[in-house]
């Protein structure tokens, strides 16, 4: 199904304008800051949006939405848990992190641990930036593309990967943001059009609730294959706080504000937004369900397929674009967070072996940036047989996730925590992962890689206390301190974070 002149025309003009924005905010961008930080300036309604809209994208639109329409509203436990997380980043690590005035996360780890565990963190972020994030993002998007246009997954990869990496190459970080302002606001509009009328079609909000509601529990049995209720114990958490409190193209928004003041303020507005989201997504691929569910063979085909068939000529154009926009948004903060890692902690530290003079710092994350988003684009038609895409994402993911995040708690909570802890901890973390994924599938019938995630989780952690029992530091670590900012969180922070964890809890008790 193609889209009307109307339609198209309104999809030129928009990526006419993100691209336009994205070149004039970022224009004589020279210094590493600059580039890699947008300056230390961003204020907080900008990091919020950016947050969102990096975080947002079309493995939401399309692979959440298809986790819904197959599933039900239990998939929405990622986004909402999201936001008691985003509350525990802005009120407990953001003021860690901005005292210490780091680029990057793995940086943190070598002021706590050494340049070794800085150097692992580094390699497995940008690994599973490409072959997970990257080319996740760029074929969820293609898969869009090849619904409305026809196009084939590789056409639309390439097309995506090349406006968004132009971009991103050119302009850093301030570029991502005022393009993720724009795309964020396309976005949550766009989803919440589709979502009015997608509830018009199956007769009104309390008819769809009426009809669907074996599909609007969060809570699912324990023996549920991947959404069992017992992942509310440990699992769902780890991956939540890793993705937002030490994943760099997340954080990387919130290092980048002006103050601690404004770097808070930002995440919770997107805790806030984040709670949004389920309704957005989620609801649109039940709604699917109900009413083209013999007509779609594939739950990823779900949003796509709902928006052509129910918006009218001229809207289909908004929410493509807005569709486009995450993909892009999505990208590109994943792009722009990869070169920082390679160039910064990597490059500079493994290969030059000195401090970059700033140019040569620009210049050299402007070359990984085109290399990344070209091996990506390679990768992402090979996604194509895997079934459900935003699975695919989280189980991935979380080979990482639990290592790191032990690592980061364990080091705040024991001082004395050694660097060799660190270590084997990080590299326990995919093996414990990935073997007892092994277990459940072979002799417990699950695939329930939350579990899995929670394991692996206590195991590093265990491990490190073990290390650390049997050989401790001989005095406490002292991070570095950069003298910017407050260390304590603000009051009118904590009464927000509260407030945001009410409204989650609430949503929780009518959602059971």
């Amino acid at each position: 199904m193609s889209l009307s002149g109307t339609d198209l025309a309104f999809f030129i003009a928009f990526l006419a304008l993100v691209v336009g924005i994205s070149l004039y905010a970022s224009r004589q961008e020279e210094s590493a800051d600059d580039y890699f930080l947008a300056g230390r300036s961003l204020p907080w309604w900008l990091i919020g949006m950016s947050l969102i809209a990096s975080n947002i994208s079309s493995e939401h639109f399309v692979g959440m939405a298809g986790e819904g329409f197959q599933t039900g509203l239990a998939i929405a436990c990622f986004e909402w848990v999201a936001a008691i997380a985003l509350v525990f980043v802005a009120l407990v690590l953001l003021p860690r992190f901005l005292r210490s005035g780091i680029y990057t996360l793995p940086e943190y780890l070598e002021y706590r641990y050494g340049p070794a565990a800085r150097a692992i963190m580094a390699f497995y972020l940008m690994v599973v930036y490409v072959i997970v994030g990257m080319a996740g993002v760029l074929y969820s998007g293609s898969l869009a593309l090849n619904v409305v246009f026809g196009t084939s997954l590789a056409t639309g990869v390439w097309l995506i990967g090349l406006i968004a990496g132009g971009y991103t190459i050119y302009g850093g970080l301030k570029a991502v943001v005022w393009s993720d302002l724009v795309q964020g606001l396309a976005l949550l509009g766009g989803g919440a059009l589709l979502l009015v009328i997608s509830l018009q079609a199956t007769g009104g909000l309390a008819a769809f609730l009426e009809a669907n509601a074996d599909k609007l529990h969060l809570m699912l049995p324990a023996d549920h294959p991947t959404l069992p209720w017992t992942i509310y114990l440990l699992g769902i958490w780890i991956p939540n706080i890793a993705y937002w409190g030490l994943n760099q193209f997340i954080t990387q928004r919130a290092l980048a504000a002006r103050n601690l003041k404004e770097g808070q303020k930002g995440v919770l507005f997107a805790a806030l937004l984040k709670l949004t989201i389920p309704f957005f997504v989620v609801f649109p691929g039940i709604a699917a369900w109900q009413l083209y569910g013999d007509r779609i063979p594939v739950g990823d085909q779900a949003f796509p397929f709902l928006m052509t068939h129910l918006l009218p000529k001229g809207l289909r154009g908004v929410m493509f674009a807005a569709l486009f926009g995450a993909v892009m948004s999505s990208l590109d903060s994943m792009l722009n967070s990869a070169s920082t890692i390679f160039t910064i902690d990597l490059y500079s530290r493994h290969v030059a072996r000195r401090e970059l003079e700033a140019r040569t710092a620009v210049r050299i994350g402007r070359a990984a940036t085109a290399a990344f988003v070209l091996f990506a684009c390679l990768l992402a038609p090979e996604l194509a047989h895997l079934g459900g895409i935003y699975e695919y994402m989280q189980r991935v993911w979380n080979f990482i996730w639990p290592g790191i995040l032990a690592v980061f708690l364990v080091g705040i909570v024991l001082p004395k925590a050694p660097p060799a802890a660190a270590n084997a901890a990080l590299l326990l973390g995919p093996c414990a992962y990935g073997g007892f994924m092994i277990v459940q599938s072979v002799w417990l019938d699950s695939r329930a890689y939350l579990n899995a995630a929670a394991v692996s989780f206590l195991a590093c952690c265990a491990l490190m206390l073990v290390l650390t029992w049997r050989r401790p530091l001989a005095k406490p670590c002292l991070l570095p301190d950069a003298g910017k900012v407050e260390t304590a969180a603000q009051p009118g922070a904590q009464l927000a974070g509260a407030g945001i964890v009410g409204l989650t809890v609430l949503l929780y008790v009518i959602f059971w």
